[in-house]
């Protein structure tokens, strides 16, 4: 990405973006704010800065137990991270949204089938898909709702996949487009869809997963 050349697309206007000190969020942020935007970042882990819930990071990361096993404790957070605090979140701010504005959600490409390691995990992607769809109808006409739908990039919370070399290169071949997708990438995503250019997008999940099958 040139920074140089990119526009300002969003100059004079406001972004929050949640979970955003490292990995996607902090691509998402960081482009919004080349592109002109006042950022407000926020983060879930007390180090990274202000914050209202602080979870333990194996709540956070995936779970590797199979859904009939997994423990109480792990599936509330998982369904609190993933899904309750985003619309506990859009109840907050929507009646401060102006005509015009854009939320975009993000979701994960085992969402459209969740493996056994990550069953858990990729059913509370499932749901913000379906979230997705029934916010863009609540929400209309005056604000637009889209998702972004990331496959696998390797950040610290795929770290478990993408440092082991056989595990990424089976992932790598498994796509048209022969590599991992990067935050930068996922952010040029975001931006566009939260743009004035989507202006009549509203609904959509958007797939980056380099060519791999997305269907329920």
């Amino acid at each position: 990405m040139d920074k140089a050349k990119l526009g300002k697309r969003f100059e004079g206007k406001v972004a929050i973006v949640t979970a955003s000190t490292q990995g996607i969020g902090f691509s998402i942020a960081e482009r919004l704010g080349l592109e002109g935007a006042s950022v407000v970042i926020s983060s879930r882990k007390q180090k990274y800065g202000k914050i209202d819930v602080v979870v333990s990071n194996a709540a956070v990361n995936p779970s590797l137990d199979p859904i009939l096993k997994i423990q109480n404790s792990i599936l509330d957070k998982l369904w609190e991270i993933n899904v309750k605090s985003t619309i506990l979140l859009l109840k907050d701010v929507a009646p401060y949204l102006q005509k015009g504005s854009s939320v975009v959600l993000i979701s994960s490409l085992v969402g459209y089938n969740p493996p056994p390691t990550m069953a858990m995990y990729g059913v509370t992607k499932t749901a913000v898909l379906g979230l997705t769809k029934a916010l863009a109808s609540e929400m209309a006409p005056n604000t637009r709702v889209n998702c972004v739908v990331p496959g696998l990039v390797p950040t610290h919370f795929t770290a478990f996949l993408t440092n082991n070399d056989a595990a990424r290169e089976k992932v790598e071949g498994n796509k048209l487009i022969r590599r991992c997708g990067t935050t930068e990438d996922m952010a040029a995503a975001a931006a566009f869809l939260a743009s004035d250019e989507a202006s009549y997008i509203t609904g959509e999940n958007l797939v980056l997963a380099g060519g791999v099958s997305s269907r329920l």
